[in-house]
């Protein structure tokens, strides 16, 4: 195990007179003392205006926060979280251009920057207090399961970053891992119990993503030890909620259940293909989760990888009836055993976050899947374009 001293922004003081030597009443020039005081007060207008404000200033200056990977799915998420908290600024990055960013953030510096370069990773760190990088090229398992070689090609993203955040000295560097590290003998079985973070060694990840991540968490490691960077990492589990792709061959299973049966609904054919057997089993977490526990890690003195996902495990055809129920229908399922349907049971065990945060995702996949199925159907209804990240 491995410690390390938790490290905070640093508290504002009460005064930008507080570094100030005081000098006694006999050593000042009684002639200069109305420039004293007409200089303490504008400091005191100063700071009062910042109090007001809510701004964390050092130096006079706020704290930027960069989000690689902004024009993701998550990563808009966690950019709109961030913006509630006056206390900084957010700087947003992604490869994609403007035009094409799904979530878009007014008053947000957004550049579109390739984070596999080394040079855009130093240009989109500069200035920056604190890094998440959520930046990835993926998807659902169809996506992962036929495009392996692309998923390692993120290795490239976090490893610029890592140098670039070094150089830099940033203060925080967050890492957006997955559950898909986890050996895949821990994962045989539907009735699989949560995997605890130590079941990710010995190494048999999902192969291309899952090794990226793993490696990934590892160069994230070793940046703190070697050059004293503060990293944290969470592996996320299954993450879903609105905004999210829904059609294309990047959707993940809630996002692809909801769209598959709001189709059936609208269409009248009531009829839905399901990946496998349907017996596989998940557990899904909810994007408010997600950024929240984000936020909460990365602030954290939780050095080691660390769960962040839902304990609430489904099978895929217990998925199907919850999206049923929801829109008020039954529908004949057709199993397509042929389909890529990734291991037979994923769970998260949320022992260690609650022993850590005294916290753990708690939204129902019920009322989560409520709320996206609501948007995926006016999506599809007002025939509205899908995002694509």
């Amino acid at each position: 195990m491995f410690h390390e001293k938790k490290e905070t922004f640093p508290e504002r003081k009460n005064s930008s007179l507080d570094d100030t030597p005081v000098c006694p009443d006999n050593m000042v020039d009684k002639s200069q003392s109305a420039s004293f005081l007409a200089f303490g007060s504008l400091l005191f207008l100063r700071e009062t205006r910042h109090k007001a404000s809510g701004a964390f200033c050092l130096n006079n200056k706020m704290k930027t926060i960069l989000v690689a990977g902004a024009g993701g799915f998550i990563g808009g998420h966690l950019v709109s979280e961030l913006l509630k908290n006056k206390e900084f600024k957010v700087k947003a990055v992604d490869k994609k251009p403007l035009a094409d960013w799904w979530q878009k953030h007014p008053g947000v510096e957004s550049v579109s920057l390739d984070l596999q370069d080394m040079a855009a990773c130093t240009e989109a760190v500069s200035g920056a207090h604190q890094v998440y990088n959520l930046a990835a090229d993926m998807g659902g398992m169809g996506f992962i399961e036929h495009n392996k070689a692309l998923c390692m090609l993120s290795v490239l993203i976090n490893t610029h970053l890592l140098l670039a955040a070094k150089e830099a000295k940033v203060e925080r560097f967050f890492f957006a891992s997955s559950a898909c590290v986890y050996a895949a003998e821990k994962q045989t079985r539907p009735d699989i119990p949560g995997l605890r973070e130590a079941d990710a060694y010995p190494a048999m990840p999902e192969d291309g993503y899952g090794w990226e991540k793993l490696f990934s968490e590892r160069m994230s490691r070793h940046f703190r030890e070697d050059f004293g960077l503060v990293t944290r990492t969470a592996r996320y589990h299954n993450v879903y909620g609105p905004q999210g792709t829904w059609k294309g061959g990047r959707e993940k299973a809630p996002a692809a259940i909801c769209r598959k049966v709001a189709e059936a609904k609208l269409s009248g054919k009531h009829e839905i293909d399901i990946w496998g057997d349907g017996n596989q089993t998940r557990s899904f977490m909810f994007i408010e989760d997600c950024t929240k526990g984000s936020q909460m890690i990365m602030n954290s003195d939780i050095i080691e990888p660390l769960n962040l996902g839902s304990d609430e495990m489904v099978s895929i055809n217990q998925l199907v009836d919850l999206a049923e129920d929801i829109a008020g229908i039954k529908l004949k399922r057709h199993y397509k055993l042929d389909a890529p349907k990734g291991v037979n049971g994923r769970n998260s065990d949320n022992t260690l976050i609650k022993e850590k945060l005294d916290w753990a995702p708690s939204i129902r996949l019920r009322d989560g899947l409520e709320r996206t199925y609501a948007w995926i159907y006016d999506q599809i209804v007002t025939n509205a374009p899908c995002p694509v990240y």
